[in-house]
């Protein structure tokens, strides 16, 4: 019959926070690695064969030497997917916002297709 003290249960618990972390960190770098697109593909092996045979130290080492730039090559991909989503969504939206709406409503009204009343109420829906 197995048993576990606390102090084993928390044991475990630690040290799989510690692994879990190691292996957020591990897939940082890697990932970092294949977004540089300034590194060469040697060095990119390089790194590669040390986290495989020295983990723990090539880790922490690429961290220090190359945190800075991993931190901005992040910044730089999140900011081009907010431009490429928000892109996307003014395409499909097929609109130009409310103020081109408030035009073609404008538009109408000044050709006499709506009155004005109309117009109040697509105003105050386009605005609201």
């Amino acid at each position: 019959m197995l048993a576990f003290s606390l102090a084993d249960a928390i044991w475990v618990v630690i040290v799989s926070f510690f692994f879990i972390m190691y292996l957020m960190m591990l897939f940082s770098v890697i990932i970092d690695l294949f977004r540089d697109r300034e590194l060469s593909g040697v060095m990119k092996a390089i790194w590669i064969i040390a986290l495989l045979f020295f983990p723990l130290l090539s880790l922490l080492v690429y961290l220090i030497a190359r945190g800075k730039g991993m931190a901005e090559r992040s910044v730089k991909e999140q900011v081009e997917q907010k431009e490429q989503f928000d892109a996307y969504v003014k395409s499909v939206s097929g609109s130009g916002g409310a103020a081109a709406e408030l035009e073609k409503a404008s538009a109408l009204l000044d050709s006499g297709k709506i009155s004005q009343a109309e117009f109040d109420t697509l105003k105050a829906k386009i605005l609201s």
